[in-house]
């Protein structure tokens, strides 16, 4: 089933199960509009395969995904390059200025993640190592989490770039809301311990064993008629639904993009994201300091991570 360059595709367990993976390990699998559009294009096949039942969403290399590709030679070339991807020019790719953008961000980045987390096959994400900002959008799409055992899950784009969240900003809902305000203001991480004792994550596996354990979930939960596992999806996200979710995240994902028109407007239209040229409070996504872990006795930052309050 792989015809791809960027994710593999792959049926399991008698066709049961379908694993697609991110494919671009010596970019810590940064999420690139190719890598986007086959994603989406493995979702849908997935979905219309009536033996499938659960879809497992993992990453290949040392990590499931870095985030949004911040300008690798392939990105620029798809986006700037004299041969740029077909959907440059479609779905707002040919407007100029803020509403391109906008555009683009709403296809490729909101609607699409908003679109996966109502698949209507069971989902899986099987994650570790760091899981950055836009690879959160990845995991939350999904209906389950799984983790290695190495896993940490941080959203850096407020203090590395000036941005109040990534586009679909299921934070609130995932984190708990004060918490989520910490890990922004901060851009420190939770390990995936934590992420079980608030119940992102159900289950945290060894690195070694990940693959293994996560298919034989996936097969545990493949055993349940297709209905009964549809109606419990439905039921938990139409819940969601009335309590907001779906509204809080397209006003949030307007917010996101006033965020990117105030670093447009400083910068004349040079930069859509901030960095340390328009504030010093901004750090070098390429040079800024490690990821730190929240942790309740400490302050952290600069490296003090032994600093209690």
């Amino acid at each position: 089933m792989d015809s791809y360059q960027f994710v593999t595709m792959e049926t399991l367990s008698g066709g049961r199960v379908c694993r697609i993976k991110l494919n671009r390990p010596d970019a810590r699998n940064a999420q690139n509009r190719g890598m986007l559009v086959e994603l989406d294009d493995a979702f849908r096949r997935a979905e219309q395969d009536d033996e499938v039942r659960v879809v497992i969403l993992g990453g290949h290399g040392p990590i499931f995904s870095s985030g949004h590709d911040m300008g690798s030679k392939i990105g620029r070339q798809e986006l700037h390059g004299p041969n740029p991807h077909p959907t440059r020019s479609m779905n707002g790719g040919t407007r100029v200025g803020t509403e391109r953008l906008m555009l683009q961000e709403w296809h490729y980045f909101f609607q699409n993640t908003l679109r996966w987390r109502n698949l209507r096959k069971i989902t899986i994400a099987a994650v570790h190592g760091p899981v950055f900002s836009a690879g959160l959008m990845l995991a939350w799409a999904c209906d389950l989490i799984v983790a290695a055992d190495d896993t940490t899950f941080a959203d850096v784009v407020g203090t590395r770039m000036g941005m109040m969240g990534v586009e679909y900003f299921a934070h609130p809902w995932e984190f708990g809301p004060r918490k989520t305000k910490e890990l922004l203001l901060t851009g420190d991480c939770i390990d995936a311990e934590e992420a079980y004792r608030t119940g992102m994550v159900s289950k945290v596996f060894p690195a070694t064993k990940l693959d293994e354990n996560t298919l034989a979930f996936a097969d545990r939960i493949a055993e349940l008629p297709t209905m009964t596992a549809l109606l419990v999806k439905e039921a938990v996200n139409q819940t969601m639904d009335t309590m907001g979710f779906t509204n809080a995240l397209q006003s949030c994902f307007t917010l996101h993009e006033l965020n990117h028109s105030y670093w447009g407007a400083l910068s004349e239209g040079k930069r859509w994201v901030g960095n340390a040229e328009f504030d010093p409070g901004i750090q070098d996504w390429q040079n800024a300091s490690p990821v730190e872990i929240a942790r309740k006795d400490t302050v952290g930052g600069l490296g003090q991570s032994s600093n209690t309050h």
